[in-house]
């Protein structure tokens, strides 16, 4: 039996629709929604008032007319109604972020904490944490919730951190935040982090393989704008593919590992930044060209061997991202085709989008797009 439709809920889908329009496109009228909408004046203006006086959107403005007469009033969302907070876990420091409902940055900042598995470590990471809200006046109802972006694999509830080699972190559980803070939070994986800012930035992107090139290699694989997860929640972990059996030890305890070959610790020295090291490879130092040559031909086997398994664009993310160029990305495509076994008709490598702070940026927007597509929805 069909249940029919309350005027209850008809009202509150309006009030999403209006609410989610306004949100896709700032500053607009009262007659736009109207009109892309096919809405009613009187639902729109109702709609408006009540959205204005409980604090989601805001007169922004007047929107200028060809017609002579009155402006129209222009209609925006509040930004930072509602905010979330994204946490990255690294073994000598942490990152913290606040985001807006556009997933845009309103703060950022990084803390030198070594990791610990200890109660006294969680308790400083949560305190850190309640100290930039402080900072930034955010009061406990706008913060959504925090996600937490880990150096490991993360069960798919995002309770658990399945396998954390690289933190000695396997098994540990949110809770030991969750207990310190009174928001939601959750565990990601850092590589899902960062392919999760990259969707967020491009309403075109559907499939690609995402390579996180940070002190760490990690990757997702994106098909359908959603990441996949593998059915033992170990998909897309490339970083533990060998290549040789004589390689350089992995953490992982297997030898030859491309995360020997392609992250920055393959590519860095100790206490190495990369600023420096680009510093001097941009002008010309011939053993910073060596070992960036060595670099990028690893990383050309690297993307033409996943390439021939997924067939999609590459983007090349994480840390080394804001450093890479243009004459790079054609060093690389020509080592490939020199690979590769078909002919590559066009190019395929991108450089992320949004490189800096992704990770972070990317833990946090689970909770945007949890309360964006449940907003006002019974």
């Amino acid at each position: 039996m069909n249940k029919s439709i309350t005027p209850n809920q008809i009202k509150q889908n309006n009030k999403s629709l209006i609410y989610h329009y306004i949100y896709q496109n700032p500053k607009v009228s009262q007659q736009d929604i109207a009109y892309d909408l096919r809405l009613s004046r009187p639902t729109i203006t109702t709609n408006l008032n009540a959205l204005e006086a409980d604090g989601f959107i805001q007169r922004d403005g007047q929107i200028t007319t060809e017609s002579a007469g009155r402006k129209a009033v222009a209609y925006s969302i509040v930004s930072d109604y509602r905010v979330a907070i994204g946490v990255e876990i690294l073994k000598q420091s942490i990152k913290i972020i606040a985001v807006n409902l556009y997933g845009q940055p309103i703060d950022h900042h990084t803390l030198s904490i070594s990791y610990a598995a200890k109660d006294s470590y969680y308790k400083k990471v949560c305190q850190a944490i309640i100290d930039f809200q402080n900072m930034r006046k955010l009061s406990d109802s706008q913060i959504l919730g925090v996600g937490f972006a880990m150096q490991g694999l993360i069960s798919p509830d995002g309770e658990t951190v399945v396998y954390g080699q690289i933190l000695s972190c396997t098994g540990l559980t949110i809770d030991v935040f969750r207990r310190h803070l009174p928001w939601p939070c959750i565990f990601i994986h850092d590589a899902d982090a960062a392919a999760t800012s990259e969707l967020w930035s491009s309403s075109a992107l559907t499939d690609a393989f995402y390579l996180s090139l940070s002190t760490h290699l990690g990757a997702a694989m994106i098909c359908k704008r959603s990441i996949l997860s593998g059915r033992h929640g170990h998909n897309a972990t490339v970083e533990h593919i060998s290549l040789t059996s004589d390689g350089p030890r992995c953490y992982c305890g297997k030898r030859g590992c491309l995360e020997t070959l392609c992250s920055l610790s393959a590519l860095l020295e100790e206490d190495e930044s990369l600023d420096d090291f680009f510093q001097n490879l941009r002008e010309g130092e011939p053993l910073y060209k060596s070992r960036f040559t060595t670099y990028l031909t690893n990383l050309a086997k690297a993307i033409n061997l996943l390439h021939l398994i997924y067939d999609q664009d590459f983007i090349l993310g994480g840390h080394l991202a804001p450093y890479l160029t243009l004459e790079d990305l054609a060093f690389l495509h020509k080592k490939i085709r020199q690979m590769t076994p078909f002919a590559e008709s066009e190019d395929f490598l991108l450089i992320s989008n949004m490189p800096q702070h992704n990770i972070a940026i990317g833990a946090a927007l689970s909770h945007l797009q949890t309360y964006l597509s449940a907003l006002f929805l019974s």
